[in-house]
């Protein structure tokens, strides 16, 4: 898989284009906003990944319903970020 690095400005500009370059080719982007990453884009290769993140979101909300989570007020005061 090749990676390009990209501006946050430009990506937000040409987004569709973007999504379909990484969907039709074997490419992720690394979005970048003042010469750090914010976030990577990349086609899901195949079925098995996306029945994975499936899972994990049942698992979340299963947690969400019982109450085992974390505010971000809670996660903020815990890393120190006011």
């Amino acid at each position: 898989m090749n990676t390009k690095f990209i501006g946050v400005k430009d990506f937000r500009q040409n987004i569709s284009d973007y999504a379909k370059r990484a969907r039709k080719s074997d490419v992720r982007y690394i979005v970048m906003n003042r010469n750090k990453p914010l976030f990577e884009i990349k086609a899901f290769v195949d079925d098995e990944y996306l029945d994975t993140f499936v899972a994990d979101v049942v698992k979340a909300e299963a947690n969400v319903v019982r109450g085992n989570f974390h505010t971000q007020e809670e996660v903020f005061k815990k890393l120190g970020i006011t």
